[in-house]
């Protein structure tokens, strides 16, 4: 069987490439379900510097589409979130709330209650770290405000025992000036242990 790339384990080198000055990457094989990519629908409005290039039917065995998807750095501005496209991004909100520290205006994540109860409370956990980092960031019962852009510093970070928050902070650390030294990282074994041997974090 051929299994195509993890949309959400792709999303934090996608974020990598839009916010890192100068970047440019191309992820291939990775699975583009319409129901599972809508961090792409809100990159786009974002003004992000973000396509897809869909593998032909005829090329690949499974019946979802694939594709590559090409990232370069981007100027971004805020958006507002609604709630009807939280259930395709859910997974990548702590990702998307780092994005927005960096984009121009206001972000507004709505509808996203259910991140209360994932691993950690993540809505508490993202504000709580991207703070640390000098985020201007403040959460709502349902999600979180995001101001930006706002340089950010490194600084002592827990993962909260939760993978996707450890894999958030490490991309945080790219572009945060100093060191960021993150407690409890080896939680990304969870879902990507191979996530710091691509080289992208050195």
């Amino acid at each position: 069987l051929e299994i195509p790339g993890d949309f959400s384990s792709a999303a934090y080198f996608i974020v990598a490439g839009l916010l890192v000055p100068g970047s440019e990457i191309l992820i291939k094989n990775v699975g583009l379900n319409p129901y599972r990519i809508g961090l792409l629908t809100i990159l786009k409005k974002m003004n992000a510097n973000v396509s897809c290039i869909l593998y032909p039917v005829s090329c690949i065995q499974s019946a979802e589409p694939v594709g590559d998807i090409r990232v370069r750095f981007s100027s971004l501005k805020g958006v507002t979130v609604p709630g009807k496209v939280i259930p395709s991004l859910i997974d990548e909100i702590p990702i998307l709330a780092l994005i927005a520290t960096q984009a121009k205006g206001m972000t507004i994540i709505k509808g996203a209650g259910e991140l209360r109860v994932k691993e950690t409370d993540r809505i508490k956990a993202i504000v709580t770290e991207l703070s640390k980092l000098g985020a201007n960031i403040r959460e709502t019962a349902s999600g979180m405000i995001v101001k930006g852009p706002t340089r950010l510093y490194g600084a002592r970070c827990l993962s909260h025992n939760d993978h996707r928050m450890a894999m958030m902070l490490a991309i945080a650390g790219l572009i945060a000036e100093g060191r960021t030294k993150i407690s409890g990282f080896e939680v990304v074994n969870k879902s990507f242990p191979s996530f710091a041997d691509n080289g992208i974090l050195k």
